[in-house]
């Protein structure tokens, strides 16, 4: 393991058939299992360069009904707050059709020990239901808390029940593109009445994760998690770097496991004919996919090129750290069986992408009543599930449709689907399984 404790390996076919222009490569990265093998601010997240933390709890009139719903996302913000590291910078807000600091009251962050947790969970006892849903202007008042702090790992959780009525649309996209960059955000909804795609495209800009607890009862164990996950981070602003030569152009780059995301439209120039595409924060023993296409001019048979080089660089205003590098190249070839080799791993990962639009596709054809194009992706997303031994999206297929026959993915639509069943298959449609090596 290198000093800055990343590693960064390349899989691919280098070989192109004569013409052939394009180099796709499955890009791994992997980060030291010991927490002294990363560069940070350290477990404790104490110092100027530490971690903060905002909860963001939904507060509108619908969190009333069930009771249990306000009662519980009470309960959830003490349990991530009791999670909350000494010296870690937190807060929590309040939400409806405003936004309000509830700890502490003057829109400040505190820093956590026992005295803090507990003024804190005392806040919160306080919190009731009422009121509208404006989830931008909660994302602001998120936005400029952590502006007031400096520390470089900022982390949020906000959880809501309900759509974003109480505010256009073109003002929720302003305010995820104001946040962008600033933290990073894991989304949850609670109960059915949310909207997958409006959380889901919170928690990518803000590279963050969505999922549905249908159990007001499920809010505590889950909170803890995410915020035991976020204490474990300790490199901020991760990015990916790609270069590459004047004959060769960037066509993608996606992350694949242990989600699907697509970086492409988010890069940033960062030098000649380089960009940077966001990973965000980076804790001990993580490892992530990356699937890297670019286009070459074609060369003659036998010929070589460096089609990219792909960088890990930690961001700070003073510039740039390398944590690890790899390359993707192309080699020219006429033979046949050379260059017709599609590498598994990079034939996985384009299954598991496709996978996920599959099933997106198919519940909003379902959705639209178009039962033929439903039925047809939500078929092929079972073949695709099956092919490549996702057995949980799998698992959560057969509760929306009836499979007849796995292989060829032929399937008919159920007539009656719990609400709960299909958000959390749309909810959990980018998770994948690796590619073994």
């Amino acid at each position: 393991m290198p000093e800055s404790g990343f590693t960064i390996d390349v899989d691919q076919n280098q070989y192109l058939p004569e013409g052939g222009r394009e180099a796709s490569a499955i890009v791994t990265v992997a980060s030291a299992a010991d927490a002294a093998g990363l560069t940070g601010p350290g477990p404790a997240g104490e110092g100027p360069d530490g971690s903060a933390e905002i909860i963001i709890i939904d507060c509108s009139g619908s969190m009333e009904y069930p009771h249990s719903k306000i009662a519980e996302a009470r309960a959830a913000t003490a349990a991530a707050v009791d999670v909350v590291r000494d010296g870690v910078l937190f807060s929590v807000i309040a939400g409806t059709n405003l936004a309000w600091p509830v700890f502490p009251a003057d829109g400040t962050m505190a820093r956590a020990d026992a005295s803090s947790r507990a003024a804190a969970k005392q806040a919160v006892t306080g919190l009731r239901a009422s009121g509208g849903t404006a989830i931008g202007q909660w994302l602001e008042l998120a936005r400029q808390t952590f502006g007031r702090c400096p520390a470089k790992l900022r982390h949020a959780i906000l959880l809501t029940d309900g759509k974003n009525q109480h505010e256009t649309p073109e003002q929720l996209a302003a305010a995820i593109r104001e946040c962008e960059g600033v933290f990073s955000c894991d989304c949850r909804g609670v109960g059915t009445d949310w909207e997958v795609k409006e959380l889901r495209t919170i928690s990518t800009a803000l590279l963050g994760s969505v999922d549905i607890v249908p159990d007001p009862s499920g809010l505590a164990a889950d909170f803890a998690a995410m915020m035991q996950t976020a204490m474990g981070k300790q490199v901020a602003d991760v990015a990916l770097r790609v270069w590459t030569p004047q004959h060769a152009t960037v066509k993608f780059v996606k992350q694949v496991a242990p989600t699907v995301d697509d970086l492409t439209g988010r890069r940033s120039p960062s030098g000649p004919q380089a960009g940077d595409y966001p990973t965000g924060a980076w804790g001990p023993g993580e490892s992530r996919d990356y699937h890297v296409g670019v286009e070459v001019t074609p060369a003659g048979v036998g010929q070589e090129m460096l089609a990219a080089r792909v960088s890990l660089v930690a961001l700070s205003p003073s510039g740039a750290d390398v944590l690890g590098q790899g390359l993707v190249r192309a080699i020219w070839t006429d033979d046949e069986a050379l260059s017709t080799k599609i590498n598994p791993r990079v034939a996985h990962y384009t299954g598991q992408a496709e996978l996920a639009a599959a099933i997106q596709d198919g519940l909003e054809a379902r959705k639209q009543g178009d039962e033929e194009t439903a039925t047809a992706k939500l078929g092929r997303a079972v073949a695709l599930a099956h092919q490549s031994g996702n057995e949980d999206t799998a698992k959560l297929l057969a509760k929306v449709v009836d499979v007849v026959d796995v292989e060829t993915g032929t399937v008919r639509l159920r007539k009656q689907v719990e609400d709960a069943d299909e958000m959390a298959l749309d909810t959990r449609s980018t998770k994948t399984v690796r590619a073994r090596k």
